[in-house]
């Protein structure tokens, strides 16, 4: 059985403290939460669409009942076809976030390759990121490769 499962609404508050953990360690994170209340009812909106463009994979924490170990969240978008990706759709990935007491257990790439799945399900061409420097090796792992630009591409 996998410890991954898809987010639900009851997870929102959640993954909104895990997008934060991921913000606060940006270099221009400004570690205010103050917009956690603004942002909850869209996010739960978002949950809520089993079949929607957007996708929220976690983990729950091992040693604190209710709280999430780890989050990946993605959105499938509609860009104009190429030939790399004739029917324009594409992953974007976006909030990979452990818990700090939480890392260095392989939940971030288990709650990756859930994603890479849901994109594949959805007939996703490629899949785009912005890689930290911190996590650029899991994406390499996972076969991302650099652009001209700071994004990565991975070609399904």
């Amino acid at each position: 059985m996998s410890l991954v499962r898809r987010a639900t609404t009851e997870d929102a508050e959640e993954v909104l403290r895990l997008r934060q953990v991921m913000i606060d360690a940006l270099p221009d994170g400004d570690g205010s939460a103050a917009w956690h209340t603004e942002a909850l009812p869209s996010l739960r909106g978002k949950l809520a669409e089993a079949d929607g463009d957007f996708a929220a994979f976690v983990v729950d924490h091992p040693d604190r009942p209710g709280a999430l170990a780890a989050l990946v969240v993605g959105t499938v978008d509609y860009r104009i076809g190429k030939a790399a990706n004739p029917h324009g759709l594409a992953g974007y990935v976006f909030s990979v976030a452990t818990d700090p007491d939480a890392r260095r257990r392989g939940y971030a790439r288990a709650c990756m390759d859930e994603l890479l799945a849901w994109f594949r399900e959805r007939g996703a061409g490629q899949v785009m990121l912005t890689a930290s420097p911190e996590a650029e090796p899991l994406y390499v792992s996972l076969g991302f490769v650099h652009k001209p630009d700071p994004t990565m591409i991975l070609k399904l």
